[in-house]
């Protein structure tokens, strides 16, 4: 068993999810599991960056014209079969 220190804030994010977890699985959890789901849980949206990068309007521009070319060749394996 190893402790960690955290900050009070960290801590009372790690307990508002482990009240989440607790009312998911209907019994205590342990910070363990807590850590441990939120570790799992690390698969991030787009929206989790959402104002979080500055770009100009050419930017902006460069990167959807590149998507579309890019989906302008993209096959479904399917397709390709």
């Amino acid at each position: 068993m190893a402790t960690i220190k955290v900050s009070r804030e960290t801590y009372e994010r790690l307990n508002e999810m482990a009240g989440e977890l607790r009312m998911r699985f209907h019994r205590p959890v342990s910070m363990d599991e807590v850590l441990d789901s939120a570790m799992k849980a690390r698969s991030l949206r787009p929206s989790d960056f959402a104002g979080t990068v500055v770009m100009t309007d050419r930017e902006v521009h460069e990167i959807s014209r590149k998507l579309s070319r890019f989906w302008l060749r993209w096959q479904s394996p399917r397709d390709s079969s």
